[in-house]
Parts: structure tokens; C-alpha cells; sequence
């Protein structure tokens, strides 16, 4: 048997990547974790949803001081935001969660950890910084990076992404975002809501292009309320540099050509996975522009070569990149045959008011040709969700031709705290019947989740055919306020 410097190499320290180390060397693996940044934590620490989540925070108090005479109190005259501030409150946060994912501490639970760029020399083997280090498995959890489309003049236009965006050194007076996925959209509310004039630009005709359209819509008609001004169903032809203003050229639906300018140009128009540089291709790795390939139990065509997290092609979640990472440790520590399953993947844009989804939305299940049936309930109609002044959303449940769950989704207030109690009944296999009866503390705005399921039984309980049975066996006398049935 070859003997190997490590028993588990790991490239990359993001969600997957830590997941992977922290588990392989607590169970006793010696392992090598290598990140190519100054910093464990990957995107999602530094520039993704640490930060993000942060900065819309931020925004949304600055949000509510503006509009504080919506909740009866004295209107306020509110500085404009110094953006320096804000920036540092954000570095703040990541240096207090960056503690956790530091050398120091994989260090204390028995992993090695190096800094550089690792390069495959066979299938065991990386050259990193002038040293070959050997494993028994290796882990790419290399990760994504912005995607830059071939925009004609982009490439001589400054701009930046979400690396660039948290770190500024004061808030731009415009912007212009071209994507409206989740990262331009929130980022778009976010700015407005400070203070910055945003336009958003995308080739579809609805904003969140994964979501179903309803939910969607909403989202847009909120962030147009508060300023945002949106070109859907565009193409962008070009862009230019005009010194303080850059200049980006689109077409619309119609054929017309429209002009826009801002101080500022946010590239948000999806991600692109790390492969490049590792040496993939001379070790018969294979990979496409999606990611790397792998089957159900994220292995390679090398059974001992696994890819987890965004590199892997899959969903570009920071949890989904963690549960990715404990079925390689579930595969490769344990050799214990476990395959993903991301029916019942939880997902969340942090916009306000929040949209969260669990299993398939209508799209999904139409393109999957489902017979469902849809049960619906309003914010507007929970106790606690009036008492705060959030009157905007509804959850949406929809279920298969045998009236069971396949999919959640909400669009209100803290929507991504809600999807939580889905999450543990629809993996669990928990009834929609113990939904309903299950009792929920009032008044919370969680009372939504029992109100849609009960929906569900409500025709069916008190159907004529039910309060007849009801009278025959049990001699009831009927309604007492108005004409009887």
C-alpha cells in the first residue's frame, strides 16, 4: 500500500472545505487544508454572505429611521450615511467570525493548514509553493468566482463585483446593476435604501429569474416603491468609460436604444467555478464550465477525487456547500456509501421582505409535468405580522396529485427563519396534519406556517356533507346568526 503524507488533502477553505477539514481531523484523518487567499473563509465570508447580510442589515435600520413616522413616531431628519463607517462595521463582523475559521483553530483540532496555489502533478499528488504534498483523497472545494459576460467595451470600462463592493471608500451617487439574480437584487435595495440612485438591468422580463413570477413581481414592485428603477426584457449592447460616469448601452424589448450612466457599474450576472490552474486536465479530471463532474456521492471518475461545494456544479449555497461537505467525510472517513439529495434544499434571498423556497416552486413542478394544487396565506392576515407594519407577502404551498408537500414558499417578514419549520417537517416526512394541529405561541408571525396547512383541511372539516353527518348523529340545531343550510 502507498504510503501518502496525509490522509485527506483539501483544496479550498470555504463552507466545504472546512466542513471537510474540521470533520476529517477530529475522527482522527490526518489532513492538509490549502486555501489560495490570505484567509480561511472562503466568499461567503469575505465577500458574499457575511458581508451582504451585514450591509442589508445596516440598510434596513437606516430604512426605518427614514420612515420612522409609519410606526407613530417623530419624523427625523437623517444624515446621509458615511460609507466608511458602514464598511467597518462590516469588517467588524467577518474579524469576529473569521476567529472561527482561522488557522489557529484547525490547528487545534489537528489540521494543517497552507496558503497558495496548489497545482495537481498526479492523482495523490499537488506542487504547492515549492513542495509536493501527498494524500490519500483529496476534496477540490475550490469554489466560484464572478462571471464577467463578454459585454462589448466591459473589459475597458471600470466596474466591479461582489468582491469589490463591501470594501468601497464612500457610497457611490449611482449605480447601475446588470443581473437582477439574488446578489444584484439585494445589493440593489440595499444601496437605494442608503441613499444611492440604482437602476437594475436584466435580459429577462422578471426579476429573481428561478422564482415563480408572483412572488417575484412583488419583490420588484416593493424595491420600485423605494427608488429602484428597473430595464427588464433588455439587452446590453455596450459600455463606456466616461471618467466619473461610465456609460452602459441596452436595447429594449421594443428595439429601442436607451443610454444609461452611473458613477458605478456592479457585474452581477452569476458566478463561474474555480477550475482553472489546478492542473485538472493532466490528472483526467473532467469539468465543464458548469463545474466539476462527479455522481451522487460527489466522487470524480477517481473514486478517491471528490469536488463539493460551488465547484461541484451545484447549488451555490454556503449550506448546501457544508452538507456537500459531510458526505465526502460520510464517503471517505466512514466509507459509508451516501449519496446527496437536495429534494428538500432550502434557499433564501435577503430581500425585504425576504423570499424563501424549500423543494419545487410552480415552475419546477410544471416543467416536471406535476398535476399540483396550491394553498396560499397572507401576511396581511397574520396578528403579529400587522403589529410590526409588515403587510406584504403570502406563503405559498403547493402539493402533488396525492396532497403532499413538494414545495414551500414565502415572501414575507424573517421569511428565512420560517422555511425552518419546513425544512424539519418536509425532510422528516412530518404530516401536514401535525402542522395543523401542532400549537404555535401567539402572537408570532410562525402562526402562518400552521394557518396554510390548515387551509388545506378547512373545506374538508366544515363541508356541508360533514355538518349534515353532524346533525343527523348528533342532533345539532344549526347556525345561530343568519339563514340556516
Amino acid at each position: 500500500m502507498a504510503d501518502y503524507d496525509y490522509d485527506m488533502g483539501i483544496i479550498g477553505g470555504g463552507a466545504a472545505g472546512l466542513t471537510v477539514a474540521s470533520g476529517s481531523a477530529q475522527l482522527g484523518a490526518k489532513t492538509l487544508l490549502v486555501e489560495k487567499e490570505k484567509e480561511l473563509g472562503g466568499d461567503c465570508l469575505h465577500f458574499g454572505c457575511v458581508p451582504s447580510k451585514t450591509l442589508i442589515k445596516t440598510a434596513h435600520v437606516y430604512h426605518l429611521m427614514k420612515n420612522a413616522t409609519q410606526f407613530g413616531l417623530p419624523s427625523v431628519d437623517v444624515p446621509p450615511v458615511d460609507f466608511r463607517e458602514v464598511v467597518k462595521r462590516i469588517k467588524s463582523v467577518i474579524a469576529t467570525i473569521q476567529k472561527h475559521d482561522s488557522e489557529e483553530r484547525f490547528c487545534s483540532l489537528g489540521a494543517k493548514v497552507e496558503f497558495g496555489k496548489p497545482v495537481f502533478i498526479d492523482e495523490h499528488a499537488v506542487r504547492l509553493n515549492g513542495k509536493t504534498f501527498t494524500a490519500k483523497n483529496w476534496v477540490i472545494a475550490s469554489g466560484s468566482s464572478p462571471a464577467v459576460p463578454p459585454i462589448p467595451g466591459l473589459d475597458r470600462t471600470p466596474h466591479i463585483t461582489n468582491r469589490e463592493i463591501f470594501y468601497l471608500d464612500h457610497l457611490p451617487e449611482s449605480i447601475i446593476f446588470l443581473g437582477g439574480g439574488p446578489i444584484g437584487i439585494e445589493m440593489a435595495q440595499a444601496f437605494c435604501r442608503l441613499g444611492s440612485k440604482v437602476s437594475v438591468i436584466d435580459r429577462i422580463d422578471q426579476i429573481l429569474g428561478k422564482e415563480d413570477k408572483d412572488m417575484a413581481d412583488e419583490i420588484q414592485k416593493v424595491m420600485r416603491s423605494e427608488g429602484v428603477v428597473f430595464h427588464l426584457n433588455t439587452s446590453i449592447t455596450a459600455t463606456k468609460d466616461l471618467g466619473a460616469q461610465k456609460e452602459v448601452t441596452i436595447k429594449n424589448k421594443e428595439g429601442k436604444t436607451i443610454r444609461l450612466k452611473a458613477e458605478t457599474i456592479v457585474v452581477a450576472m452569476g458566478r463561474s467555478t474555480n477550475t482553472s490552474g489546478l492542473g485538472l486536465e493532466d490528472i483526467d479530471v473532467e469539468y465543464d464550465r458548469f463545474g466539476i463532474k462527479v455522481d451522487k456521492r460527489l466522487r470524480t471518475k477517481h473514486r478517491h477525487i471528490y469536488a463539493a461545494g460551488d465547484v461541484s456544479g451545484g447549488f451555490q449555497f454556503t449550506h448546501a456547500a457544508g452538507y456537500e461537505g459531510g458526505i465526502v467525510v460520510s464517503n471517505a472517513i466512514f466509507h459509508i456509501p451516501r449519496k446527496v439529495d437536495y429534494s428538500f434544499l432550502p434557499w433564501c434571498t435577503y430581500t425585504d421582505p425576504e423570499l424563501a423556497s424549500i423543494g419545487m416552486n410552480e415552475k419546477m413542478a410544471q416543467s416536471a409535468g406535476i398535476d399540483y394544487s396550491i394553498y396560499t396565506e397572507a401576511f396581511k392576515d397574520n396578528d403579529r405580522s400587522l403589529a410590526e407594519g409588515e403587510k406584504i407577502g403570502k406563503i405559498k404551498m403547493i402539493l402533488d396529485e396525492k396532497e403532499k408537500p413538494i414545495g414551500i414558499q414565502i415572501l414575507g417578514p424573517r421569511a428565512g427563519d420560517l422555511i425552518s419549520e419546513w425544512v424539519a417537517a418536509l425532510n422528516g416526512n412530518v404530516k401536514l396534519s401535525k402542522i395543523a394541529a401542532a400549537v404555535h405561541p401567539y402572537p408570532t408571525i410562525a402562526e402562518i406556517n400552521k394557518r396554510v396547512a390548515g387551509a388545506f383541511f378547512a373545506p374538508k372539516i366544515f363541508s356541508d356533507k360533514i355538518q349534515k353527518g353532524l346533525k343527523f348523529f348528533f342532533n345539532l340545531k344549526g347556525r345561530a346568526c343568519g339563514e340556516d343550510i
